[in-house]
């Protein structure tokens, strides 16, 4: 008996014709009469796989599990003696086959639109789930093996019916269309990829298959024999140029000359590569000489010519492009490009199927697949295609990382209604309940995964089916925060948990505030005022506003209290804060409520008050500090007590500056003045302060051996104004100095 250490061993393309042939007498054994849900026998099934694997030189695993998966699944008494008599790795590739089909099955089963957003059209919703579709059949399919399985299976489910002249179940043509098709075109299985569209377009669009075939006035042997010819004409000469060329061609099939009729919007006639070849050469300089020889051969048409080498299309794409008339008068294109041109088309940024399923979009190269996605598939078909080079020899781990390539960093889950959800590695219940909307992620409260209750943080795995369970009303939990506890793995839910939060959080600050504000209007007899008046009044947009600076600390309830006693005439526009304080027939001083004109950097609306240990004033270099519930204290820069309280808290420093200059403010200083003492001195020094229109609210007087020690308390607008007067003073006589406290 064969066993998966033995295949594992061996080198990939040589035949196990033991190992298929017993799979397949098996088959024939225990599936006489067994059909598929399609009509067609599990034998016969089984016999067509084998025909269309042998060409893609699968290895006899694979081929094995091909002959073995359908039995598997409606034979369900041979499931258990699969891995017994064939090998656990094929029984492993059988079962994977089989979760493939179930998801294919769910597939099919799919609302045709659902819109996942309601700002985004049906179109475009379909196009998304026909997307995360085919990245779910890669991601989910953990062996490679398996997808090629499934193709293969799709593939002769069409030809059976094409055969046997019977319609399809309805959806496969759209989903082979949609999902299989694309996958064979990502892979580069070019053949199969052709051939499935074909078929599929065939049951889905029957009466333009047969006009586009009617309008091919030649058959298709006929098509390739005539390019088989051309092909050999060209490499004939070119052989006597001395030029190393590679070249090759293939007819275009008919769901590809409808799709480039619909995409480029032309007329079949006006389509000039319905027949196409392609030859790569070695250097730059080869492209031009080739071209040189196939316009030489055949005549040009020059409209028709594009030179995508000097002017690379956007994605960097890179080729010579031409349509030539051949000798039996009809038209068929050539593209001349270097290996390295070639490689960068086919697994590059300009990747061959990124155009093709881009539409008029991709036509005309405005489509750069530059995502880490792209880059996997890239490494992936280049790894197929070494397997398929019969000159290359494929180092036994270089296959082993084929069959097992990791395609994709997501997962993908289905909502109950097959709705496919792209997540990240790792997620949960509550990343997926968050996913589909932050409301029911925050109502969310249990799970089912494929029908069984699991935990919230239950990690996820690819193609489970996921039903959330949510009550009517409420909120998260802070412990779906906690990243040690794995509820969350997604960035976008755990920014959806904080935002709940924070939004709970300004909740109960508005409500103290208001809480306050009530008190202020009970305390006033201002119940009737209207709350949005007083907001703007108080320059604040809107009523909440104003109850979250209040609860804040930012703006004081003297405030409120005066807008309150002082109405202003509540039919006028509220005046701006500056306004209402030129506006005043008199000063008023910083510390009896007027406006510090203090400006936070980066805050706005943030309660400031002048501190009493220095008693700054413009233009002093100032700077705030935090205190506890009374807002920012402004302190000069070289205040002694401010350089003790930020060496003690210097995360509570905070940058600040003066603001827009304003005459009606003034601000209380200290002024320090010593003197011989004599009689009428402090009438002297009073009458300097008056006449330079300085208020002096207090003064402290002490005498000593003959020298009177005075401290005056005053207001001044700006400290300018305060340099000026001490100057005076200091001329007074018998005024030893006079300083700025």
């Amino acid at each position: 008996m064969v066993t998966s250490t033995d295949l594992a061993g061996r080198v990939v393309g040589i035949p196990d014709a033991e190992l298929v042939g017993r799979a397949l007498a098996y088959v024939r054994e225990h599936g006489a009469g067994v059909a598929l849900p399609t009509g067609e026998t599990v034998q016969s099934h089984a016999e067509g796989m084998l025909r269309i694997l042998d060409g893609l030189r699968v290895d006899d695993a694979a081929r094995a599990a091909a002959c073995l998966f359908g039995l598997a699944a409606f034979v369900p008494e041979t499931e258990a003696e699969i891995e017994p008599c064939f090998g656990e790795e094929v029984a492993r590739l059988v079962n994977g086959v089989r979760q493939l089909l179930r998801i294919g099955a769910i597939a099919g089963n799919r609302p045709e639109v659902e819109v996942a957003a309601p700002s985004k059209n049906e179109a475009q919703a379909r196009h998304e789930q026909v997307e995360a579709l085919r990245k779910m059949l890669l991601a989910f399919a953990q062996d490679i093996r398996v997808v090629l399985v499934r193709l293969a299976s799709r593939l002769q489910t069409l030809r059976w019916m094409a055969e046997t002249k019977r319609t399809p179940t309805p959806g496969v043509a759209r989903e082979t269309l949609d999902i299989y098709a694309p996958l064979a075109n990502r892979l580069g299985i070019w053949q199969m990829k052709w051939e499935l569209e074909d078929l599929a377009f065939r049951f889905e669009q029957p009466d333009t298959y047969k006009r586009i075939a009617r309008l091919l006035d030649e058959k298709r042997i006929e098509r390739e024999g005539y390019i088989a010819g051309a092909i050999a004409r060209l490499q004939s000469e070119l052989t006597a140029a001395g030029i190393r060329a590679e070249v090759s061609g293939r007819p275009k099939h008919i769901y590809s000359i409808w799709k480039k009729m619909r995409g480029k919007e032309l007329d079949f006639a006006d389509l000039y590569d319905v027949r196409a070849f392609r030859v790569i050469v070695d250097d730059i300089k080869d492209c031009y000489t080739v071209l040189g020889i196939v316009h030489h051969i055949w005549q040009p048409i020059p409209r028709e010519f594009d030179d995508y080498i000097s002017r690379p299309k956007a994605n960097g794409y890179k080729s010579l492009h031409t349509v030539v008339i051949g000798d039996d008068g009809r038209a068929f294109e050539v593209q001349i490009r270097t290996h390295e041109m070639h490689h960068f088309a086919e697994y590059g940024v300009a990747a061959h199927w990124r155009y093709k399923e881009a539409g008029n979009k991709g036509y005309g190269g405005q489509f750069s697949a530059s995502e880490r996605y792209d880059e996997k598939i890239a490494w992936l078909r280049q790894l197929l295609a070494w397997k398929d080079d019969a000159d290359h020899s494929v180092a036994h781990d270089e296959w082993e990382q084929l069959k097992h390539a990791a395609i994709d960093d997501h997962i993908y889950v289905l909502t109950p209604q097959a709705r496919v959800v792209a997540l990240p590695q790792g997620a949960t219940p509550l990343d997926f309940a968050y996913y589909l909307h932050s409301d029911l992620g925050h109502r969310c409260r249990g799970a089912r995964v494929d029908g069984t209750m699991v935990p919230l943080n239950t990690t996820l795995k690819n193609g489970q089916t996921v039903e959330i369970i949510a009550v009517k009303q409420g909120g998260p939990s802070r412990d779906w925060l906690n990243a040690e506890l794995g509820y969350l793995a997604s960035s976008r839910a755990r920014a959806k948990v904080r935002a709940w939060f924070n939004a709970l959080d300004s909740q109960e600050t508005i409500a103290q505030g208001r809480a306050l504000i009530d008190k202020t209007l009970q305390r006033e007899g201002k119940t009737a005022v209207k709350l949005e008046d007083l907001a703007a009044r108080l320059n604040f947009k809107t009523p909440d506003d104003l109850f979250a600076a209040v609860a804040k600390d930012e703006f004081s309830l003297r405030h409120v209290e005066h807008a309150l006693r002082h109405p202003e005439g509540e039919t006028q526009a509220p005046l701006s804060e500056e306004d209402a304080v030129t506006k005043k027939s008199r000063a008023t001083s910083v510390a009896r409520g007027a406006k510090s004109g203090v400006l936070v950097v980066g805050v706005d609306s943030l309660m400031t008050q002048m501190s009493r240990c220095c008693k700054p004033a413009p233009p002093d270099d100032i700077v705030g500090f935090v205190t506890r519930g009374r807002g920012v204290s402004i302190h000069r820069r070289n205040c002694h007590t401010f350089q003790q309280l930020s060496a003690r808290a210097p995360e509570r420093v905070i940058q600040t500056e003066w603001g827009k200059k304003s005459h009606a403010a003034v601000y209380p200083v200290d002024i320090h003045v010593e003197a011989i003492d004599r009689q009428g001195l402090l009438r002297d020094i009073s009458e300097v302060l008056s006449r330079e229109k300085i208020n002096v609210t207090g003064v402290k007087t002490l005498s000593s051996k003959g020298v009177a020690r005075m401290q005056f308390t005053a207001e001044v607008s700006e400290a300018t104004q305060l340099q000026r007067a001490l100057s005076l003073i200091e001329e007074v006589q018998g005024v030893l100095q006079a300083k700025r406290k």
